[in-house]
């Protein structure tokens, strides 16, 4: 079914979204619809359309546009384009300003030089997933995939309704389906709206982001492309559930939730879970930040578990996040901290972000650190999880995360892995059956039942863990809470301090200069050396080799590891759209259980003078504080 806007080719020009046959003013134009978490029907939003053509011929080519070799009922045009600077992906995909893929040609590009990426067995005829956060500027760009797939010989797209899908359930379609891959349409935690970000990524057959041997050939096809074969079909209507056929090429509409939905019931005992969200003396709250976690919420933690709709806070998927930063930490989510931290806060709190990957788990007045979180649910994942009732194949966590999931792994006598920074890192463990649970200190933690890091399956984990703490305790009787859970771990494991500091959108110049120094100070260091009152074990920049295809990824970030067990480590970060993000991550390990509940940035203090000290932070950004401190 075609919507009332096509894009059509028309005088060597394809404008996406012109208008037909329209009476309102453009600052005025029909609008979009979103799934409302309250009833699950569909919530208006308004929605600009623009006029300025996306795809079109270059005008520095010669060429004009052509009509190529064409499958069933379709007419595929060859436009003519020119090579973009600027399209490397980063550790998540291509991320940039929205105005940037706005540009001409900009995202087309991108998403020709994937198809040119690939062998032609792995989509021609074959299943792709399309969805993503429903963030500003993906339903336009879900028409551009949409046209440049069919136009490619891709047989069928699968789409979430309304261009729907968190990252997990992507993944989690793409495996049940039995897809070639699937394209996510997100800048995971960073804002959204017409002044700020956009990205897209590619994930494979596994459900897992595609490979740095793909995306560096996507890299290089973007610097030498010269033509976009697209269709020439109208938009698709991606608001009603069902399949638009297009010749031999279709589209269906899937329900975003509910392939996920499916899953999670297999993995958690969902009967558990609701037990303790029924209780009266449980109060739980999830703040979906008006991201795409708000189309997920209702249908589980409310229809599925059990949990009062009040529970459930900034639940409607909104294209700007409702002017918020989506980022679940204790900056950008302060509202919910501040109801969790409240005199007689809920019981339990939890966040996710943009894409629905990430996780913020909170007791009544107490943050859970994700390196806590991941190290928790490892323990207790054979008693609380049924998917992991059976074994635990191996756990993993990223190079800077903290050393609290290494001591599980030794305690329980299981596989461990140190990875580096980007999820892609942990599929090859799970394709191969070594790993089970994972995590990353920047509120990402999963498990191999996807190929994602998954919020709201941490949410689960939590709750089941809770819930089988006090699944015996009478009404009135006392519950085992968050902090009982994380402060008994401690005694047993001993306690990581760990903090991060995060210096957002610095001037790429500095921060690079930063590192470069600091490569330098490794050069020069020696195990022995004195840095006030810590003595260097060993100072290197983290390379790693992948046990499984025997693959080398280097400069994954500095690091300086002292013998008393304590880490400093600098990373830039890839997955912000501007600038450069300077990560300053700080770990100490306390054994005594005396001192395990003085506050992080207190135990941390001299370490942290020290990081900053060495590192010459100030001088090389100019920064005098961090802008998040985890």
């Amino acid at each position: 079914m075609a919507m009332a806007f096509s894009s059509r080719f028309d005088h060597s020009i394809i404008s996406a979204f012109k208008p037909q046959n329209s009476i309102l003013p453009p600052s005025i134009q029909p609008s979009s619809y979103l799934p409302c978490p309250s009833s699950f029907k569909l919530q208006k939003l308004p929605f600009r359309v623009r006029h300025t053509p996306i795809i079109r011929a270059t005008s520095s080519s010669s060429s004009p546009p052509t009509t190529i070799a064409e499958p069933e009922g379709i007419k595929i045009n060859s436009i003519p384009t020119k090579p973009i600077e600027g399209q490397k992906t980063g550790t998540s995909g291509l991320r940039k300003k929205v105005k940037v893929f706005m540009e001409e040609n900009y995202l087309a590009n991108w998403i020709q030089a994937l198809f040119n990426s690939l062998p032609p067995e792995d989509y021609k005829n074959g299943l792709l997933v399309l969805g993503g956060d429903g963030r500003y500027f993906n339903r336009e760009a879900s028409q551009i995939i949409i046209k440049i797939a069919a136009g490619n010989g891709v047989g069928k797209i699968l789409v979430g309704k309304e261009g729907i899908l968190s990252t997990p359930a992507v993944s989690a379609v793409i495996r049940k389906r039995k897809a070639n891959g699937g394209f996510i349409m997100s800048a995971s935690h960073n804002p959204g709206g017409p002044e700020y970000d956009w990205g897209i990524k590619f994930n494979y057959s596994s459900g897992q982001p595609a490979p740095e041997s793909i995306t560096d050939k996507i890299y290089g096809n973007t610097q030498s492309i010269s033509e976009i074969k697209i269709a020439d079909i109208p938009d698709v209507d991606l608001s009603n559930v069902g399949v638009t056929k297009y010749g031999s090429f279709s589209v269906e509409v899937i329900d975003p939730v509910s392939d996920y939905l499916e899953l999670l019931e297999t993995v958690f005992d969902f009967q558990l879970i609701k037990g303790l969200l029924s209780r009266p003396d449980f109060r739980f709250i999830f703040d979906a930040m008006h991201a795409v976690t708000g189309a997920y919420a209702k249908p589980i933690f409310v229809d599925k578990l059990g949990a009062s709709l009040d529970s459930i806070s900034n639940g409607i998927p909104l294209e700007d996040f409702g002017h918020g930063h989506p980022d679940p930490n204790l900056t950008y989510a302060k509202d919910l901290v501040n109801i969790m931290y409240a005199e007689d806060g809920p019981d339990f709190g939890a966040a996710s972000d943009g894409d629905g990957d990430r996780n913020m788990i909170l007791g009544r007045s107490f943050f859970v650190t994700p390196s806590d979180s991941v190290a928790v649910i490892a323990a207790n994942a054979r008693e609380a999880i049924p998917y992991f009732k059976d074994s635990v194949k191996g756990l993993a966590r990223s190079m800077p995360t903290s050393g609290a999931l290494d001591r599980v792994a030794e305690k329980l006598s299981l596989p461990f892995f140190e990875v580096p920074t980007g999820w892609k890192f942990f599929g090859n463990l799970m394709d191969a059956g070594q790993l089970s649970i994972c995590g990353e200190e920047s509120f990402g933690t999963g498990s191999d039942h996807i190929r994602e890091k998954d919020g709201i399956w941490a949410v689960l984990a939590w709750l089941s863990i809770i819930a089988q703490r006090n699944k015996d305790k009478k009404p009135g009787e006392k519950l085992i809470s968050v902090s009982d859970v994380v402060k008994e771990h401690w005694a047993t494991y001993g306690r990581n301090f760990f903090s991060r500091y995060d210096y957002e959108e610095c001037e790429s110049e500095g921060a690079n200069k930063m590192i470069a120094y600091l490569r330098e100070c490794l050069s020069k260091s020696k195990p022995g050396d004195k840095y006030g009152n810590y003595v260097l074990q060993f100072a290197d920049d983290f390379t790693y080799t992948d046990p499984v295809d025997g693959s080398v990824v280097s400069k994954q970030g500095v690091r300086f590891v002292f013998t008393d067990g304590s880490r400093i480590i600098y990373r830039l970060s890839g997955t912000g759209s501007a600038g450069a993000t300077v990560r300053v991550y700080i770990e100490q390990f306390e054994p005594d259980a005396s001192k395990h509940d003085v506050d992080a940035q207190i135990a941390l203090k001299p370490l942290i003078d020290l990081a900053l000290s060495v590192s010459k932070l100030r001088d090389f950004t100019g920064r005098e504080k961090p802008t998040v401190i985890t």
